[in-house]
């Protein structure tokens, strides 16, 4: 498993991330969540319009796990309150690099779309 301070190549090598990836990192931005609650965050902020089957998830949390975009936590913070079968995620200092730099690249590609009319709003 990645360790948080493993030297990462710089994040805009990653980019354009895959939507499932960049959701799963918004996910697990603001908390630690285990998979069941990562793919109902997911469906919620998208308003249902993106909803992760258990094999698009896991799959993509594999590379990420590879990628050293998040790691999996070892200690629960409430175990006798929790199933012992979950697996939580947090984000890594690297993976928030990334999400950062993904969501320059997409304000940069909304104000070029402005600029040209194609989307609402001033530029």
């Amino acid at each position: 498993m990645p360790d948080d301070d493993i030297a990462r190549t710089d994040p805009g090598d990653l980019l354009p991330l895959p939507s499932t990836t960049f959701q799963i990192l918004v996910a697990v931005a603001d908390e630690e969540r285990h998979g069941y609650a990562i793919m109902q965050d997911v469906a919620d902020r998208t308003n249902g319009e993106l909803k992760l089957s258990p094999g698009t998830l896991y799959g993509s949390i594999r590379r990420m796990l590879e990628e050293g975009l998040i790691i999996e936590l070892n200690d629960r913070q409430r175990p006798d309150e929790d199933d012992e079968r979950r697996r939580y995620y947090r984000i890594t200092p690297f993976g928030r690099s990334v999400a950062q730099a993904e969501v320059a690249r997409l304000s940069t590609l909304l104000r070029q779309a402005k600029a040209v009319g194609l989307a609402r709003g001033s530029v």
